[in-house]
């Protein structure tokens, strides 16, 4: 009884005592758990899943990035509309990902476009490049386009550039 409670003699203190201990011991295992299953989850995905973490993070730090600083879309020049339901925003890459995977997270290559400018029958590759041109100026832009260094990302590439541009954004909020 002395370790459970120096004031009471009483059974209750100790009954207490053992029910708080179990309890403690419970949420440890239950987090221990629960660890062991994120651990799991994240060595079970492949390469594609970790790429599409990192391009989401990506996009949502270049639409931060552009909504903040009060750009206009790259495209059509219109103001956006974020309260719009699903927002009215997308990152648009000048230069695809699909033919320029090594610019895919090149944030001179990816700009806060309205929906409708980057979706098919939207605004045109020429318009889109008249705005980077703005932008960021001419000889960025041809830069980038001559810019062919293959690139090939590892799963590791992905884990870290997924951190660096959630870090990015956290940053970007917090101003």
């Amino acid at each position: 009884m002395q370790q459970v409670c120096s004031y009471s003699d009483s059974p209750e203190c100790a009954n207490e005592f053992a029910k708080q201990k179990s309890i403690k011991d419970a949420v440890k295992e239950a987090l221990k758990q629960r660890k062991e299953l994120r651990e799991a989850k994240s060595k079970a995905k492949t390469r594609g899943q970790w790429k599409n973490e990192a391009q989401i993070a990506f996009n949502a730090f270049i639409r931060a990035r552009d909504l903040s600083a009060g750009h206009c879309c790259i495209d059509c020049g219109k103001q956006f509309e974020p309260q719009k339901p699903g927002g009215s925003v997308d990152a648009g890459h000048f230069l695809s990902r699909g033919s320029h995977p090594n610019l895919a997270f090149d944030e001179r290559n990816c700009f806060a476009q309205r929906k409708n400018c980057n979706r098919p029958g939207g605004t045109t590759a020429a318009a889109f490049r008249l705005g980077v041109i703005a932008r960021i100026g001419l000889e960025e832009v041809e830069a980038l386009e001559a810019d062919t260094t293959p690139k090939h990302f590892r799963v590791d590439d992905y884990i870290r550039i997924r951190d660096e541009y959630r870090m990015k954004l956290k940053e970007l909020k917090k101003d």
